[in-house]
């Protein structure tokens, strides 16, 4: 028997805007409690205030909104104890990514990850902290997709956003960036090396030094100083 052929259904409105406003809060272009202008972002997106107002909603159910009652919505701000905790989690689930990515990457991914380290270490020694900062997101991402599992990656998206744009954009001292460097570096020797229980503690506690730089650019003051802030 024939299967019916399924059509795919054209994405809704609301998602397309929920995709590009979530891109204006983590590029920094809506920073921390700015207003949403819902007649002015539907004008500008070439969408009705229906769409917006549901692509308000699906931003505000991942934290990256908060609604007010009478007064639309803001983007969301957090306080140190969230991420505090958030990191913590994100730490854990960047783990164990490296640990899966060991057992499932493929010499093609791993090259492709060293070319993105090489150019993320010139544009460290140049100083250019945007290309530094694209790279450096770039490899995380693919270590992510490595570990070939869907669950842990949509686990990964849906709490790493509220802090994304402050993990790969905010200034970092020199020292920082050198230890941050200095890790990556080291991640790259056991990427090669399958080491997936040395990848996943290392990992581990490369998020976890990203406390600090993370509070600060959120205008708060980190609980204890952190190791390395660099991502």
């Amino acid at each position: 028997m024939t299967p019916k052929p399924l059509g795919i259904r054209r994405r809704y409105l609301h998602d397309e805007a929920a995709d590009r406003l979530r891109e204006l809060i983590l590029s920094g272009q809506l920073a921390p409690n700015d207003r949403i202008h819902e007649i002015e972002l539907a004008e500008a997106f070439g969408i009705s205030r229906t769409p917006m107002r549901e692509a308000i909603k699906i931003l505000a159910a991942e934290g990256l909104l908060e609604t007010l009652p009478n007064h639309g919505a803001r983007v969301a701000q957090i306080t140190q104890t969230e991420i505090e905790e958030m990191i913590e989690v994100i730490a854990g689930l960047e783990a164990t990514a490296g640990e899966l990515a060991c057992r499932h990457i493929t010499e093609d991914e791993v090259a492709a990850i060293e070319r993105d380290h090489a150019a993320m270490l010139e544009a460290w020694e140049r100083g250019d902290e945007t290309g530094y900062f694209t790279r450096n997101r770039a490899i995380h991402d693919a270590i992510m997709a490595a570990a070939r599992n869907g669950t842990l990656r949509s686990i990964y998206q849906s709490i790493s956003g509220r802090i994304q744009r402050a993990r790969y954009s905010a200034h970092k001292t020199e020292e920082q960036w050198r230890c941050a460097v200095e890790e990556h570096v080291r991640m790259i020797e056991l990427l090669r090396e399958r080491d997936g229980v040395g990848l996943g503690a290392l990992l581990r506690e490369h998020i976890r030094g990203k406390a600090e730089v993370i509070a600060a650019a959120h205008g708060l003051v980190a609980a204890a100083p952190a190791k390395a802030a660099g991502s």
